[in-house]
């Protein structure tokens, strides 16, 4: 006889360990990938390329994977052969690192990994069923494996070349698949249906709101991502390891909020910490486009990054949630991340790749503009209805 949703247990740490590789992977990405195709000779604007290829295939792969995985209800084969194939292709990287085949391989390789983590979240969120508010209290391990990658790899190429990069993202797709083979779909029963169609939900205004500002959000978040650790080694003089402590402090604070989460989501609304969320990450972008050879502003603005990410993105999952139900819960979960991590991430990528040789300051400055543009948005539009399911 099975358990009712709620009685289901929760494997904690089977659950984290997968969040902790997958993170562990963009905690090596993010930080180095420019560093080290740097290191190959190409341009700014090659960087930013690349960088966007790999965002950009979020836009289509999640939402076909989304798609598939909600007709078929095989959300877990899906995320196995996804980190399956992804670490197959991206072992390509070790034989040619000519620009058209990294172009290809990334291309490749990025359309089966973003196939994992959406379908992940449908099946975290199965396992919590009458208890959401704690999916922080398990992502959070996804920020400790992000800071943890950051960290050790920047001990790392403080010793060795920045050439053995792809060796350690290779070791982490693997670690991924391999902790995906301990787990059950616990996503819900395969015969329930969503009471309104997927396009009803998406053109609801609030949710049409939504989704441009969290393309604008991430948008913002373009340049940081792709080419924070070069703006402090090469234009301030700032070491490895220091940038690297630097992003461990922007995710330390991530993990303290995510820790806290609960109870801020029981005392405020949606709404006000998405608000909240968007005014501080425009003035962080001014901070550190303008102020980075402070190091006490810089550590300051790390810190904001628990509310640039932390409390943005466990608003979004919780909004998702609420409003695409049943049968929608893995497109939902896929539109959100195409959207936002997708579409506004290569955007702000591309487009900081094509500013950051003319001006960095300038490019953090578009930035600021692009959250508080958001901001402008949801202060007008964003009245979302919210099912309080958290008990």
């Amino acid at each position: 006889m099975s358990l009712p949703a709620a009685q289901v247990p929760v494997p904690y740490w089977r659950l984290s360990g997968f969040y902790f590789f997958y993170f562990a992977v963009v905690g090596t990405l993010i930080p180095y990938w420019g560093v080290y195709l740097k290191s190959l000779g190409y341009s700014s604007q090659g960087v930013g390329i690349i960088s966007a290829i790999i965002l950009a295939t979020r836009i289509l792969a999640p939402n076909f994977w989304g798609w598939l995985a909600d007709r078929t209800r095989e959300r877990l084969k899906i995320i196995r052969y996804g980190s399956f194939l992804a670490a197959i292709v991206f072992a390509g990287v070790l034989l040619d690192q000519r620009y058209w085949w990294l172009v290809l391989v990334v291309s490749c390789y990025t359309f089966f990994w973003h196939a994992v983590l959406p379908q992940f979240e449908v099946i975290t969120l199965g396992y919590l069923a009458g208890n959401y508010h704690k999916y922080s209290q398990i992502r959070l391990w996804g920020s400790l494996g992000f800071m943890a990658a950051v960290i050790g790899l920047g001990l790392v190429f403080d010793v060795l070349p920045i050439k053995f990069l792809p060796l350690f993202i290779l070791s982490f797709l693997i670690l991924i698949w391999l902790s995906s083979l301990s787990l059950q779909d616990k996503s819900g029963n395969k015969n329930i249906e969503s009471t309104s169609g997927f396009l009803s939900i998406v053109t609801q205004p609030v949710m049409l709101c939504f989704l441009v500002s969290s393309f604008l959000l991430q948008l913002s978040h373009g340049p940081y991502y792709t080419f924070y650790t070069l703006y402090l080694v090469e234009n301030h003089g700032y070491s490895s390891i220091s940038t690297g402590l630097l992003w461990a402090l922007g995710v330390l604070a991530e993990v303290v909020i995510f820790i806290v989460m609960p109870q801020i989501l029981r005392n405020y609304s949606l709404r006000k910490l998405f608000l909240f969320a968007l005014l501080l990450t425009g003035f962080r972008w001014v901070l550190i486009g303008f102020c980075a050879s402070s190091l006490m502003v810089l550590l300051f603005a790390q810190l904001l990054h628990a509310s640039s990410f932390g409390v943005a993105h466990s608003v979004s999952i919780e909004l998702v949630r609420n409003y695409f139900k049943g049968g929608h819960q893995g497109q939902g979960q896929a539109l959100y991340s195409s959207f936002s991590f997708g579409a506004g991430g290569a955007a702000g990528a591309l487009i900081g790749g094509l500013l950051w040789d003319y001006s960095a300051p300038l490019t953090f400055l578009l930035s600021s503009v692009a959250a508080l543009l958001a901001f402008a948005f949801c202060y007008r539009w964003l009245h979302p209805v919210v099912v309080n399911e958290a008990g």
